[in-house]
């Protein structure tokens, strides 16, 4: 483990926020899975760290109901966001993480970043080395030169970011910098436990 995860790891701590630490995604996945008990209600947030460590497919989805509003219909995700947010365990990743322990997010609807600190009984945050950043500034500059442009061209939105790869700070309708939250420290109500891959995942 270098000295800069080693940071995050001890500063996560510090602001009272459990902390696991991975060598690959396949022992986080594992890790993960064994936090699954019969009958608990899943939620996942849009993250393409999940979609690539293909926990979705995973979860015995016979024993758990899982919602995750990318796998329904656009019409059908109003009804899915609050199954999602009021689950037993909620999963996503971290847009950034700081040195600082510090978690750093940016949402066009919300509701991930608001299912982070409020809602569910128990939440994880599963992160690559990637998502690591020195502070809150270049946590916010990572999200505007790197995960934003990269969404919106995933997504097909006619942003500026998603047409030319950079940020214009725009007014568009279709503009995914709506909602901006940083969590500094533990929530109160909510489990909230970091789970930090050494591997490049997500944006």
């Amino acid at each position: 483990m270098d000295k800069k995860i080693a940071r995050v790891i001890e500063n996560l701590s510090k602001n009272r926020i459990k902390v696991k630490y991975f060598t690959t995604k396949e022992e986080a996945k594992e890790e993960i899975l064994k936090e699954i008990h019969p009958e608990m209600k899943i939620g996942i947030g849009g993250s393409m760290t999940i979609k690539e460590m293909e926990l979705y497919e995973a979860i015995d989805q016979k024993i758990n109901p899982v919602y995750w509003h990318w796998m329904v219909k656009p019409e059908e995700r109003p009804s899915i966001f609050p199954k999602a947010q009021y689950s037993d365990l909620y999963l996503a990743s971290s847009n950034a993480l700081t040195e600082e322990g510090e978690l750093i997010n940016i949402d066009g609807v919300g509701n991930r970043v608001s299912s982070m600190f409020f809602g569910p009984k128990k939440v994880i945050l599963v992160c690559g080395v990637n998502k690591i950043v020195k502070n809150y500034e270049t946590g916010v500059k990572r999200i505007k030169e790197i995960a934003c442009p990269l969404n919106a061209k995933r997504l097909g939105l006619k942003t500026p970011c998603g047409i030319t790869g950079k940020c214009n700070d725009c007014s568009s309708e279709q503009r995914m910098c709506n909602i901006a939250v940083t969590i500094h420290a533990k929530p109160a109500l909510v489990d909230l436990e970091v789970y930090i891959i050494n591997e490049i995942l997500g944006y």
